[in-house]
C-alpha cells in the first residue's frame, strides 16, 4: 500500500491528536461495512429525487466523525456536493444572536466537491453551471458564443432553472440571485459576482446594505438559513451534481444549552428538517447528524426530551441489543471488534513506517500482545474506544522509531505499562463522574 508522504503525514498527526483526518480516509478504513452501506442507499435514494434523515450515535471517540468523514468522501465521488459542520456554543440550529446563521455560514463555508474537497467550493459551482449552460447551448444548436442570439438562448436556459426554483420559499429571490451573478459573469464584472457570493454566504448584516449593492429586499437569517440549504439542493442537482449531503456533528453541544426553552427551539427545527425529508418536501437533500447516545436519549435534556422527536426516533418493540436495523432514522454504532482493530494497527503501522522511511519492525504477534494489553484494561468492555487505542498505537510506533534498539515484545508487555493503564482507567473514570455531577 503505497501513500503520499503528505497524506501519511496527515493521517497520522490527526490520528495522533485524536481528530478525523480529512484526507486519507480510505488507506485506514476498517469495519463499519454495514453502517456505510446502509447511508450510501440513502445517497442512491437522493440522487433519484428523494431525501434523508440519520442519526449517528455513539460515545466519545467511537468512530462517530470518522464515518461521517468517510461518507463525505464516498459521496463526492459520486459527484455530490457536500456541507459540513460541527455545532458548537456559537453555532446552533436555531438562536437569536445569530447562532443559526453561523451554522449556514459554516456550511457554505465548507461546501466541498471532487475536485475542491477541502471547502469554498461555492464560486466554482456558480461558474461551472454557467460554463455548462453555454456548452449546452453550443452544443444543442448551431449558435456560436459570439452570436447576439448567443445570450438570449443562454438566458432562456438559466430561466428554466430559476423558473423551478421561483416555486419553492424564498426562491424568487435565488433566482434573481443566480440572474445578476450570470450577467455580472458574461460582463466579467468580479466585484458584483463577489458580492452575489457574499449574500449566499450570508455575510450581509442588515437588508438595507443588501438592497443598495444587489437590488435585493431580503437577507439570510436565523429563522430560514434551512430554506436556503433545500434550495441549493434543487439548484445543484440541474447544476449537474446528484444532490447535496449535509453533515452536522458534535449534537452534544444542544444538550449542553442551559436553557430549556432554547434546546426546545433547536429540536423544533431538527423536528422540521427531519419531516421535510421523510414527507417529500426536500428534494436532492441527505441530512446526517452526529451525537453521543446521552445527547440522544436523554429525556430531560437529549434530542429525546423533545415528545415529538422520541416518538418518531425511539426504538420499537422488536428492537434488541446486538441486532442492528440499519433503516431505521437512528444508527447506533458498536464497538469494533478485536480482529478490525488488528487491521487497522497493521494498516498504521505501514502507513507510519512509510512516512518516517524505515524497515517496519513490530510483528503481527507484537501487534497481537498490544490489543490484548488494550483490551485487558479494566473497564474496557464497556468504556475503551479506538480513538485511545489508535492513540496509543501511534505513541508505541513513535518509541519504536526513536528507539530503534528496543525490545518490542518485551516493552509491551512490561510490568510498567500493565499497571500504570489501570490506573489511568480509574482515574478518568473518577474525572467523568464530576463531569456528569457538573452538568
Amino acid at each position: 500500500m503505497k501513500i503520499p508522504k503528505r497524506i501519511a503525514s496527515a493521517v497520522i498527526n490527526s490520528l495522533k491528536g485524536g481528530v478525523v483526518p480529512r484526507t486519507g480516509l480510505p488507506y485506514i478504513t476498517v469495519g463499519r461495512e454495514t453502517e456505510i452501506n446502509a447511508l450510501l442507499h440513502d445517497v442512491d435514494i437522493i440522487s433519484d429525487g428523494g431525501a434523508s434523515f440519520r442519526f449517528i450515535v455513539g460515545k466519545y471517540g467511537s468512530g462517530k466523525s470518522f464515518l461521517l468523514q468517510t461518507i463525505r468522501s464516498h459521496v463526492m465521488d459520486r459527484n455530490f456536493v457536500v456541507v459540513d459542520a460541527d455545532l458548537s456554543p456559537e453555532r446552533r440550529l436555531q438562536g437569536t444572536k445569530g447562532q443559526g446563521l453561523a451554522t449556514y455560514k459554516e456550511l457554505i463555508r465548507n461546501m466541498s466537491t471532487k475536485t475542491r474537497p477541502d471547502g469554498g467550493a461555492l464560486t466554482l459551482i456558480l461558474d461551472r453551471w454557467i460554463s455548462s449552460v453555454q456548452s449546452q447551448v453550443i452544443s444543442e444548436s448551431d449558435i456560436s458564443d459570439n452570436s447576439p442570439e448567443f445570450d438570449k438562448a443562454v438566458e432562456k436556459k438559466i430561466y428554466e432553472v430559476i423558473n423551478t426554483l421561483s416555486e419553492m420559499v424564498h426562491g424568487f429571490d435565488f433566482s434573481k440571485l443566480l440572474t445578476i451573478y450570470y450577467h455580472a459573469s458574461r460582463e466579467g464584472n468580479d466585484e458584483q459576482k463577489a458580492k452575489v457570493v457574499k449574500w449566499f454566504r450570508g455575510e450581509y448584516v442588515n437588508k438595507t446594505e443588501a438592497k443598495s449593492e444587489l437590488g435585493i429586499n431580503i437577507i439570510i437569517t436565523d429563522d430560514d438559513w434551512y430554506e436556503y440549504i433545500k434550495l441549493f439542493a434543487m439548484f445543484l442537482k440541474m447544476a449537474g451534481y446528484n444532490g447535496l449531503l449535509v453533515l452536522v456533528d458534535e449534537l452534544v453541544n444542544i444538550y449542553k444549552i442551559p436553557n430549556s426553552i432554547t434546546r426546545q427551539y433547536n429540536y423544533e427545527k431538527i423536528l422540521t428538517m427531519y419531516n421535510d425529508t421523510l414527507q417529500g418536501k426536500a428534494k436532492y437533500i441527505g441530512i446526517i447528524m452526529g451525537g453521543t447516545p446521552q445527547c440522544i436519549e436523554d429525556t430531560r435534556r437529549g434530542v429525546y426530551s423533545y415528545e415529538a422527536l422520541r416518538s418518531r426516533l425511539a426504538d420499537g418493540r422488536f428492537g434488541r441489543e446486538g441486532i442492528k436495523d440499519m433503516l431505521a432514522p437512528v444508527i447506533h454504532l458498536t464497538p469494533l471488534t478485536y480482529e478490525e482493530m488488528l487491521v487497522l494497527t497493521e494498516k498504521l503501522a505501514d502507513i507510519h513506517a512509510q512516512l518516517f522511511d524505515y524497515q517496519q519492525k513490530i510483528t503481527q504477534e507484537d501487534m497481537i500482545c498490544f490489543i490484548k494489553l488494550e483490551f485487558g484494561r479494566i473497564g474496557s468492555d464497556s468504556h475503551i474506544t479506538p480513538r485511545e487505542v489508535i492513540r496509543d498505537f501511534i505513541e508505541l510506533l513513535d518509541i519504536i522509531y526513536q528507539n530503534p534498539n528496543i525490545n518490542i515484545s518485551e516493552f509491551i508487555s512490561s510490568e510498567s505499562i500493565s499497571y500504570s493503564k489501570p490506573a489511568i482507567e480509574e482515574n478518568a473514570a473518577e474525572e467523568d463522574e464530576f463531569a456528569e455531577f457538573e452538568i
